[in-house]
């Protein structure tokens, strides 16, 4: 029998990470950083000894589910990690950005503590940029998807395309326990939407025993892509055609492609005549490297582009903007603007600067295309807040407002329904990752329209499968 323990990820849309027992051997699924109001929780134990983890695997290389593995390391994981190549190469550069702007923040709050003569409360940096390198000197093995990976006699494990991000996947523990009986449990990661911009749609699987699946969207339906799409469009038209400026708040990773490759699309239809956009993401322009590295991973639209030599996520317009004296520059520019930058919940990043110089104007758009979560700065613009503070001032938001759900990286309720009615024999269905009210409505929708049993997984909580 196996025993499952989440740490993260339980009752919460971030910071996933779930400890399997199964027999001597200690997997760990994920180690995300936890984000919003709770984020101060990444600075407690994680509730197990990191020396004993013997398998760290990471379906994707978002930040919350990878966002503490240098944490991991640096209290004394010596494990082996495993992963697809993408989504190692992914975390890379997300990492050392995190540590970036962890290091930026102790500053901060130091400078800030040392005036007021407490600095000894300060908290130094969750882990730094050598912790990262520590990460990839470890012992780490590349997944292919669809390969069976023997860990030990009894158990073996498989990646399958998830369909989320670049390099993303679910997870599949295959064990005999010591009776001879067969079990097959099921980690979803983030699954994709089947209305996928850039990537290959999820993978069906045939068989699975027991699922822990993410509930970020267990509550809805997605609007339809091509409506969302044309609502894009028609506000990013719109508000250059008065001369405004289009700020676009888009995580650095695969939202940030589909929006240049979006654009890239209205280029061509001649509908961005005479304005500039500005790419102003350090992070999103090493991202945007790798997803040429990886063009077999992208739907058979995208792979054509890149085999007749069109670049998807580039035209003339564009401009990347590296370093922070590029990035204060924009504000030359009045009107006619499409400003792209981190972070996508408006928690730090330079597009607290583009929103602190353009909120305020009527003239000017906000774009939300990615989920905010409670606690976030941008989780409070879309619910409609008057006021916002930036780095100290109180700011009138006058702009317009758009909240675009339909470019989501997550299945919705019905394309995770659909994904768990292929599998047969599935007798148990564990809810992770998501909030407590969207959690306890992708039960009630599960109990309806499956014969599995659904269970709300709490933190901590250890489940025997």
């Amino acid at each position: 029998m196996a025993k499952v323990t989440s740490y993260g990820g339980a009752s919460m849309v971030t910071g996933s990470c779930h400890l399997v027992e199964i027999g001597s051997i200690k997997i760990l699924i994920d180690c995300g950083m936890i984000q919003g109001e709770l984020w101060q929780e990444n600075y407690q134990p994680f509730g197990f000894e990191a020396s004993k983890i013997d398998y760290l695997i990471l379906t994707h290389a978002h930040t919350d589910h990878i966002g503490r593995v240098p944490k991991l390391v640096k209290e004394g994981f010596r494990g082996e990690i495993i992963a697809t190549e993408a989504t190692l190469d992914i975390a890379y550069i997300m990492l050392l950005d995190s540590a970036v702007l962890l290091l930026e923040e102790y500053e901060t709050q130091l400078r800030k503590a040392l005036r007021r003569g407490d600095e000894a409360l300060v908290q130094e940096p969750l882990y730094t940029k050598e912790h990262v390198e520590q990460v990839f000197a470890k012992k780490r093995r590349y997944a292919h998807y669809d390969e069976k990976i023997k860990i030990a006699p009894f158990l073996e494990l498989s990646f399958h395309n998830a369909g989320h991000i670049m390099g993303s996947a679910y997870l599949s523990l295959f064990f005999k326990e010591e009776n001879g009986e067969e079990k097959r449990v099921v980690f979803s990661g983030d699954l994709g939407s089947k209305n996928r911009l850039l990537l290959n749609q999820l993978t069906p699987l045939r068989q699975a025993n027991t699922l822990f699946i993410e509930s970020t969207y267990g509550d809805r339906e997605h609007r339809p892509l091509k409506e969302s799409i044309k609502e894009f469009n028609e506000v990013i038209v719109q508000t250059l055609q008065e001369g405004g400026n289009v700020v676009i708040p888009s995580f650095a990773l695969e939202r940030t492609q589909e929006i240049l490759w979006l654009l890239h699309q209205m280029h061509q239809e001649g509908l961005l005549q005479n304005c500039h956009v500005f790419l102003d993401s350090p992070l999103a322009i090493e991202a945007t490297k790798i997803y040429h590295k990886y063009p077999s991973e992208l739907n058979k639209e995208l792979g054509l582009h890149v085999s007749l030599g069109d670049d998807p996520f580039s035209f003339p317009q564009l401009h990347l903007t590296q370093r922070r004296k590029d990035s204060m520059e924009i504000n030359d520019v009045e009107k006619k603007a499409i400003i792209i930058a981190g972070s996508g919940m408006c928690t730090g990043g330079r597009v607290l600067h583009h929103l602190k110089q353009r909120i305020w104007n009527p003239k000017n758009a906000v774009v939300f295309v990615g989920f905010q979560v409670k606690g976030t700065l941008g989780r409070d613009i879309v619910e409609g807040e008057q006021f916002i503070r930036i780095y100290g001032e109180e700011i009138k938001v006058r702009a317009k407002i758009h909240t675009i759900n339909g470019f989501s990286a997550h299945a919705d309720r019905s394309d995770m329904l659909q994904w768990i009615q292929k599998m047969q024999g599935l007798e148990h269905i564990y809810l992770i990752h998501g909030e407590p009210d969207k959690l306890e409505l992708f039960k009630v929708y599960l109990k309806e329209n499956t014969e599995s049993k659904v269970h709300i997984v709490k933190k901590n909580e250890t489940i025997y499968v």
